[in-house]
């Protein structure tokens, strides 16, 4: 609970000062506003594994290499490994981390929303006469997909759609983009499965908002976006320039 108690207060805070702007639906825009402020705190440990992301991908032909060489004896191909992740300042480990260090942050921030542990009657707040501790079935009761509250929901779907279409291209040209196994290098189990349904896993935010709490929706919607963007800032911003901009300097 004391994970909690901090969050909903300052979530309240935010819900005041924005109430003269968003009226009743100040709550809904506060939950919005905590998530991005929270999202712009990590942002250091993503842009850490961002680069822990870089470093593996291009010391993955150095590995191959090494397993080509010394595959055949375990011991002198982990030795050889080791000195290449020291030689190059990284671990195989180098991105994992700064991820593994945000998922207790956002698992705490989805159940505040999820279960309105925040205080102050958090889920009885509504968003635009939709009730945040409110789901998709329950609105559909109260006046079908284009009432009131339905096209509340309608909106969150229209959203999460969104950014679950851009990300599934994205992740889709990513695949189309790694370079295929070398010539006798085997391919990992499964491997041909996982590229092609790793990229329809962003349209599982849009189930996951049709079964839980509005407030946890827009958490959701929130975060996903923030991810997405994030990620696609990171990647552009460590491509590698074009020889032809280099030479122009």
């Amino acid at each position: 609970m004391s994970f909690f108690a901090p969050l909903g207060s300052l979530l309240f805070h935010l819900a005041d000062a924005l109430h003269p702007l968003c009226g009743a639906s100040a709550t809904a825009a506060a939950i919005v506003t905590l998530t991005v402020c929270v999202r712009l705190a990590l942002h250091p440990l993503a842009r850490a594994a961002a680069r822990g992301e870089r470093a593996r991908a291009e010391l993955a032909p150095k590995l191959a290499e090494l397993k080509r060489k010394h595959g055949k004896n375990p011991e002198r191909l982990q030795r050889a490994a080791s000195e290449l992740y020291a030689k190059e300042g990284t671990s195989p480990l180098a991105g994992f981390l700064p991820t593994l260090v945000q998922l207790p942050v956002f698992f705490v921030m989805y159940r505040l929303f999820s279960t309105g542990k925040g205080g102050r009657a958090l889920l009885d707040h509504t968003l635009w006469g939709a009730p945040l501790g409110g789901r998709w079935a329950d609105a559909l009761g109260h006046g079908g997909p284009v009432g009131a509250q339905g096209l509340v929901y309608l909106g969150l779907f229209v959203l999460v759609g969104a950014v679950a279409t851009w990300t599934y291209r994205r992740n889709r040209k990513a695949a189309a983009d790694r370079p295929a196994p070398a010539a006798g290098e085997a391919a990992l189990p499964g491997a041909a499965v996982m590229a092609k349904v790793a990229p329809l896993l962003s349209f599982g935010t849009l189930i996951t908002a049709a079964v839980v709490p509005l407030a946890a929706g827009l958490y959701l919607v929130t975060t996903t976006t923030w991810t997405a963007v994030e990620r696609a800032y990171l990647q552009r911003a460590r491509a590698p320039r074009p020889a032809a901009a280099i030479d122009a300097k």
